[in-house]
């Protein structure tokens, strides 16, 4: 069966669409989990379309085909699918299931994976389409993974123990406060599918998803403390099975569907946000009864222990120190005029494995000059690479994973020329406004109990002072060697109800501080650093943030008139501790360039 090219792999779903009596069929990007990022053998979006982004789905009819994405691709998708092939939709003001109901004829049977979709979203699809006289069918037997023909496998990675110390708990305990959990909620057990509270119940980490350290598989915890860990075996060895110990069961990953009809006549909890449709039918059919709440763990995992935060500033530290190295690197050399976008990426990714303690990058790297700095998500490849532009502003958004701890920053740096340019006015003021709004969420105090998205003005008055603003979120959770995108707290706008944005901060809460201005098709401006939600007072009434990276802010780029003295203070002190910092860890052009970055204002 060919399928080589964009048009053969629609051809010949349509084809198995046809044998299987489906009108049409929905392609997200998703895996079993909900997980953020996918690994290769769930990146079914791409392979039918060419869709390289980390968020869209397509929907494929008999005779039509949509491709929706929203608007931090809307020029990625032009690029990549075929206009021929894919209508490019976006949303939200394209919705996939209401094209289906203006698009589909009266009575077609619409298929899905209940695999990669929330049983939310299934029952809302459900209805919308039967309105429409239209059918929305459950069909595990995916027509696109029957055509795929080189479907890569799943990884074989190993699951590896993640070292007490570093969590700060043992499985054990999290597993009996779980237990107690479920008991005072008269519940018999819980389904944890999202991969990542997997890693953190039971203290192991793995290398099946690129950026995140997790492993395929699933856990049934039960209310008597015990767990079922679902894994494919090859993953498992003996250090895993000796730091599980005897109160998990490892089972193979092929038998969880199977064992969820174990649970008949059970009260079993299901996270409507991670467990899939595929679960909660499954349940249902062996009769257990399915209580929809948020999984246990996940505030439990968003609160660090100390040990956690410990391990998470040391790993700032040392990622700070390569981020000096590659500033060090952009000041001297790429005035030059002969590195690239890829290059640079190549050179930041180089001093962080010279720590000899990096696991992966905490996602792919943002190298974007010019122009592709206006892109919020964009992200480098061959065919995109632009050659950093000697005056002219390059920003840089990147992250490591190491076994203590995710790290993500972001510095937009001005990069000199011969002749002495120097950034406009325009520049230097929105450049300013981004960094006043920083240091404003930084410094702020507040009541216990407040939500992110009573904060998120604080990032932004500046720049709504001067009648600008940006699309993006100011501050999402972060993991602790685990996921850089972690929930569920979030400092973003309460407009449109975006999920984590009435959810109370607490201390422990790892988040990040990121507000930034783009100027389509000329540059972009984005400084970040992650803080943590620390007490104020005794008491704990009363919360505030300690911040975790440091590494020096392009002096270039601000405006000091704009600044007030509080402010030229915060930057100040921030760049003193940044040199006490760091400097230790340092030596040669290096050190001294560090010693000139961090000079008083």
């Amino acid at each position: 069966m060919p399928t080589q090219t964009h048009a053969n792999r629609l051809q010949a779903l349509r084809a198995e669409m046809a044998r299987q009596q489906l009108a049409g069929w929905i392609v997200p990007i998703a895996d079993e989990h909900m997980s953020e990022y996918v690994g290769a053998y769930a990146q079914r979006l791409h392979w039918l379309t060419g869709f390289a982004g980390s968020a869209g789905s397509a929907v494929v009819l008999a005779d039509d085909a949509a491709v929706f994405v929203d608007g931090r691709y809307t020029i990625q998708v032009r690029e990549q699918v075929d206009g021929g092939l894919f209508r490019h939709m976006g949303t939200p003001k394209d919705d996939p299931l209401r094209w289906i109901t203006a698009t589909a004829p009266a009575g077609a049977r619409i298929g899905y994976d209940p695999w990669l979709h929330t049983a939310g979203w299934a029952k809302d699809a459900a209805d919308l389409l039967a309105e429409a006289g239209m059918e929305l069918v459950a069909t595990p037997a995916n027509p696109l993974d029957a055509v795929w023909q080189d479907r890569p496998a799943p990884s074989p990675a190993l699951a590896v123990p993640h070292d007490d110390a570093l969590a700060g708990r043992s499985s054990a305990d999290k597993r009996a406060e779980l237990a107690e959990a479920l008991k005072a909620r008269k519940l018999d057990a819980a389904i944890v599918s999202a991969l990542d509270s997997v890693a953190w119940l039971l203290n192991i980490r793995g290398a099946d998803v690129n950026h995140t350290p997790v492993a395929l598989s699933y856990v049934i915890a039960h209310a008597d403390g015990t767990a079922e860990l679902f894994i494919a075996p090859e993953k498992v060895g003996p250090d895993l099975q000796r730091h599980l110990g005897n109160a998990v069961t490892v089972r193979e990953r092929t038998a969880f569907e199977g064992a969820l009809t174990d649970l008949a006549g059970r009260r079993v909890l299901v996270d409507p946000a991670f467990g899939v449709a595929a679960i909660t039918q499954a349940l249902e059919a062996a009769g257990a009864t399915v209580v929809t709440e948020r999984d246990p763990t996940i505030i439990a995992k968003a609160v660090k222990h100390p040990a956690e935060q410990a391990g998470h500033r040391a790993a700032q530290a040392r990622d700070g120190a390569a981020i000096v190295r590659f500033l060090h690197w952009l000041a001297t050399e790429v005035p030059k005029g002969a590195e690239t976008e890829l290059s640079a990426a190549a050179r930041l990714l180089a001093f962080r494995q010279a720590t000899g303690m990096l696991v992966d990058t905490s996602f792919d790297t943002i190298s974007a000059a010019g122009p592709h700095a206006a892109l919020p998500h964009y992200r480098v490849d061959e065919g995109s690479n632009l050659p950093i532009r000697p005056g002219s502003i390059f920003l840089v958004d990147s992250g490591g994973q190491y076994r203590d701890g995710t790290t993500d920053i972001t510095r937009t740096v001005w990069i000199p020329d011969a002749a002495g340019t120097q950034p406009t006015p325009a520049q230097r003021d929105r450049f300013t406004r981004v960094l006043q709004g920083h240091i404003a969420l930084d410094r702020q105090t507040f009541p216990a109990g407040t939500i992110g998205g009573e904060l998120d003005v604080l990032a932004r008055q500046f720049l709504w002072a001067n009648q600008a603003d940006y699309a993006h979120g100011t501050g999402h959770g972060v993991g602790s060697f685990l996921a850089v995108h972690e929930g569920p707290q979030r400092i973003a706008r309460l407009k449109g109800g975006q999920a984590g944005t009435t959810e109370e901060l607490v201390a422990g809460m790892i988040l990040s501080n990121e507000p930034g201005y783009y100027e389509a098709g000329a540059y972009g401006i984005r400084t970040e650093n992650l803080i943590l939600v620390v007490p104020r007072d005794d008491a704990g009434q009363w919360l505030g943030f300690e911040t975790l990276t440091f590494a020096p802010i392009d002096r270039t780029l601000v405006e000091p008139a704009l600044l007030s003295p509080e402010e030229i203070a915060w930057w100040n002190s921030y760049h003193a501790r940044t040199r006490d910092l760091l400097a230790p860890q340092l030596d040669g052009p290096a050190l001294a360039w560090l010693e000139e970055a961090c000079t008083p204002l």
